[in-house]
């Protein structure tokens, strides 16, 4: 799962951003309304919680530029402001969820998973590649039936490669997608984890799902579906 945090209070977005990340999401985080933007519309979230009151570019306007660009992610805003008419007007404007400060970190986490339950179109509850399944809900893994026990960074790695199957994904890509914003000075990570997921994915296995192209980058699937 992929997170954007709109937040200029810096003591919060911390909090939230450790919350997010401790759940196994990746969580990129803007500070004001005019950086929110450009994250929301030049990358695919899952969920994006996004403050009303911002610098630059106010919520309400960032939330109007994604609708006006096609930007169906959930949407879920943060505010000190509780009243009726505020809501309805967020709402009304393309919100999903409208979250008052302040909030519990358990209610975030409910109402963030009651949002991506509802987004059917966007996410998919179990990608399956091959015999692998992989359920995002659950962050479980089996091939051919059988468990998978992966660490949280080795899955979200694999559900990065999964939610693009039978695309070839750059070193870059993948350590901004799984990594986020703190890959700056990693050096040979992806590799390392990639060999990782082979010895649990493909080991003993004859067809190997995981695959190098060489100069390019990595691919998840069936040579005959790619």
């Amino acid at each position: 799962m992929r997170v954007l945090l709109i937040e200029d209070e810096q003591k919060l977005s911390e909090i939230v951003a450790r919350v997010f990340r401790s759940e196994g999401f990746v969580t990129d985080v803007a500070s004001d309304g005019a950086q929110g933007l450009e994250l929301a519309i030049s990358r695919v979230y899952d969920v994006i919680v996004l403050d009303i009151m911002l610098p630059k570019l106010s919520g309400t306007e960032v939330l109007e530029g994604i609708r006006r660009n096609n930007r169906r992610v959930p949407i879920m805003m943060l505010t000190a402001k509780d009243s009726l008419g505020d809501k309805i007007k967020h709402l009304d404007s393309g919100a999903d969820d409208y979250l008052t400060k302040p909030f519990s970190s358990a209610e975030l986490l409910v109402r963030i998973r009651a949002l991506l339950r509802r987004a059917p179109a966007l996410l998919e509850d179990t990608i399956k590649v091959g015999d692998l399944e992989v359920d995002r809900l659950s962050k479980q893994v089996r091939r051919a039936g059988k468990r998978i026990d992966l660490s949280a960074k080795e899955y979200m790695l694999l559900e990065y490669l999964a939610m693009n199957a039978g695309r070839v994904l750059s070193r870059t890509m993948i350590l901004e997608n799984v990594w986020g914003q703190s890959f700056d000075g990693l050096t040979n990570v992806v590799e390392v984890y990639i060999r990782y997921l082979r010895n649990k994915i493909d080991k003993g296995f004859e067809k190997k799902l995981i695959r190098n192209m060489r100069g390019v980058g990595y691919i998840l699937g069936d040579e005959e579906n790619c």
